[in-house]
């Protein structure tokens, strides 16, 4: 099973907040997760990014993979670097 670090768009319409999730690489976008690790919403100035820094740093070590907007954004949290 390959298992991403990845966002679920949640929110109005044009009105994105984002939930950054531990899921299985096959299911869809926004469908089942295993576990939420942080929360990202784009709208504030500046972006507001919150993230559960020991939850991640598990999953990484357990071989998860971040998807490349979601390792942007553990950079900017300093959560990676």
């Amino acid at each position: 099973m390959m298992v991403k670090i990845r966002l679920k768009r949640i929110g109005a319409k044009k009105k994105p907040f984002y939930r950054i999730i531990v899921a299985d690489g096959r299911s869809p976008r926004d469908g089942k997760f295993i576990e939420q690790v942080g929360t990202y919403d784009p709208k504030t100035e500046p972006s507001a990014i919150n993230v559960d820094a020991e939850k991640v740093k598990k999953w990484l070590s357990n071989g998860a993979q971040p998807t490349d907007t979601v390792k942007k954004l553990l950079k900017i949290a300093g959560v990676t670097e």
